[in-house]
């Protein structure tokens, strides 16, 4: 028989006085900076070791690990280190890794997760939420337990997506999720409630994913074209697409029933309905008009994306 996991350490009901703060990209940087100003004790902020940066010796910290050091608050690249400076609780924000149950028997952690549990756990809750076209989303404030974000729930805020791409939709959710954090904290943690309904899981996107498949819908390919690294190729060559838009009209009528594809200055022809190329990248070039970048390739008829 295996060993018995331990009880995990269970969150204080009274405003936490001493914090531990586990993060690491851009996005966890906006919680970081609110409890410091908030005027929270952040004991420790713990992140992962630099990064290499190009082919030298050279490394570059997280943008956690910056902003920490910006703010004078001492910095550790292990995790062991979260239960040995007599924190009240540990708060994660995109640490990118798992936290074990022998840390969680020891101190407990709050979460800040970028979707509507159980919808979306996992790695990419907020790219996931734009490819399923989903029209609403949010943050909640959840307990770390054992297993992927399947902790109960202390506090939930919720959000329209509307025409949001990646990046404007993060930034809304970082808001939201920030403003959260620090609300339920300073009130002083409720009971969590458990998550209900079927859960979903964002699996991180690989660049296959991103690739543009001109058999697909129009919709389908612009929601792609949201997370702002979707591709097709042309002539051989890997073409970006940074924003497009679903064509409607007289002008995407008349190119609807061409093979799919098919492209007639910068609107392409799908599996159903007709995608508007707005901003491009070609390979080894700036990003510029679709406009532009059709003048300059002059695709030939019966030439096709893909």
């Amino acid at each position: 028989m295996s060993d018995p996991q331990p009880a995990l350490a269970v969150a204080p009901t009274n405003p936490p006085r001493r914090l531990v703060y586990l993060g690491t990209p851009d996005m966890a940087v906006p919680p970081l900076r609110a409890l410091v100003a908030a005027g929270f004790d952040v004991g420790l902020v713990i992140t992962r070791i630099d990064k290499r940066r190009g082919r030298g010796s050279a490394t570059s910290p997280s943008p956690v690990k910056a902003a920490a050091l910006e703010l004078g608050l001492p910095v550790s690249h292990d995790l062991a280190d979260a239960t040995e400076i007599g924190a009240d609780l540990g708060v994660v924000v995109a640490y990118g890794r798992i936290i074990p149950v022998d840390v969680l028997a020891k101190l407990a952690m709050v979460n800040i997760h970028f979707s509507l549990l159980p919808r979306w756990r996992g790695a990419a809750p907020v790219e996931r939420a734009l490819l399923a076209g989903d029209e609403t989303t949010g943050v909640c404030l959840m307990e770390v337990a054992e297993g992927l974000d399947t902790g109960a729930v202390f506090a939930r805020r919720e959000l329209t997506i509307g025409d949001d791409d990646l990046g404007t939709l993060r930034h809304r959710l970082v808001e939201a999720g920030t403003d959260l954090l620090v609300e339920e904290l300073t009130a002083g943690l409720r009971p969590p409630v458990p998550q209900e309904g079927e859960p979903t899981h964002a699996a991180k996107i690989g660049s296959d994913e991103l690739e543009l498949d001109p058999s697909r819908s129009a919709d389908e390919l612009q929601r792609l074209t949201r997370l702002g690294r979707a591709w097709t190729t042309f002539r051989g060559k890997r073409l970006k697409v940074l924003e497009a838009v679903v064509a409607r009209g007289e002008a995407a009528a008349a190119v609807d029933t061409a093979e799919p594809g098919s492209l007639d200055g910068p609107l392409l022809t799908t599996g159903d309905g007709v995608l508007e190329l707005v901003v491009v990248q070609p390979e080894g070039k700036r990003a510029m008009a679709a406009g532009d970048w059709v003048n300059g390739a002059q695709p030939r008829p019966g030439e096709r994306l893909g």
